[in-house]
């Protein structure tokens, strides 16, 4: 049986915090979010690890408390019109292990007051990186398909993103996967509600969605080339 990590007062927290984004009312609630939030999420990437080995023996699911997988609830404000200074969210992401040396894609979990999702891939990578990807899309378009037009894939998860209107210079306007090379965004995700987040099918939940996305996975790791 897989253990249950967030709860009811999970989600009230965030949503609490929402209503009283403040510093001092987090210094005074902060033990609820180390209680109900971060070392749950925490003791989550903990018990993903061993099956994620089996997906990639590249991918870490970091569970140190600074510099890990899970994200700062402190917002980086300093180019931002939006004071506020924490995340009304707590999300983590799955890093492939040379993702310092070279921009990788990464699978990802959000969890948020009605706005839960898993997915993963390359979320505003680079320019040089985005050409690679371009380039390969181009090159080698049945893996792409094969991976993101399975039954599973598409009775699962759905590509995001933003896109380019026009066609990107250099490239086929009417290559087949025209759509896909516009993309800015090379990412796949799936929705889940509260309830299930709060479930002991969540970690199930996200071993098969991270399975489901892997052939998108390993295909950006070959652009970049990078071992999946």
């Amino acid at each position: 049986m897989s253990a249950i990590y967030f709860t009811p007062r999970t989600f009230k927290f965030l949503a609490d915090l929402a209503r009283n984004n403040s510093r001092e009312w987090f210094a005074d609630n902060k033990p609820r979010f180390e209680e109900h939030v971060r070392g749950p999420f925490l003791q989550l990437l903990a018990d993903l690890q061993a099956p994620l080995a089996k997906i990639s023996p590249h991918y870490r699911a970091d569970t140190r408390t600074q510099g890990g997988s899970l994200f700062r609830i402190h917002r980086d404000t300093r180019f931002s019109n939006d004071k506020r200074p924490y995340k009304t969210w707590a999300g983590a992401r799955i890093f492939h292990e040379r993702c310092r040396q070279i921009e990788a894609p990464s699978f990802y979990i959000h969890i948020q007051p009605d706005g839960c999702f898993v997915g993963g891939g390359q979320w505003h990578p680079q320019p040089d990186t985005t050409r690679k990807i371009r380039d390969f899309l181009s090159d080698n378009p049945a893996a792409w398909k094969k991976a993101t037009r399975s039954k599973a894939f598409l009775e699962k998860l759905a590509l995001g993103g933003d896109s380019l209107v026009r066609v990107p210079r250099g490239y086929d306007p009417n290559h087949e996967l025209i759509e896909d090379i516009k993309r800015k965004d090379f990412v796949a995700s799936r929705a889940f509600d509260n309830t299930l987040a709060q479930s002991a099918e969540l970690r199930p939940f996200l071993v098969d969605s991270f399975k489901t996305i892997a052939p998108m996975i390993d295909y950006l790791c070959a652009a970049a080339e990078l071992e999946f």
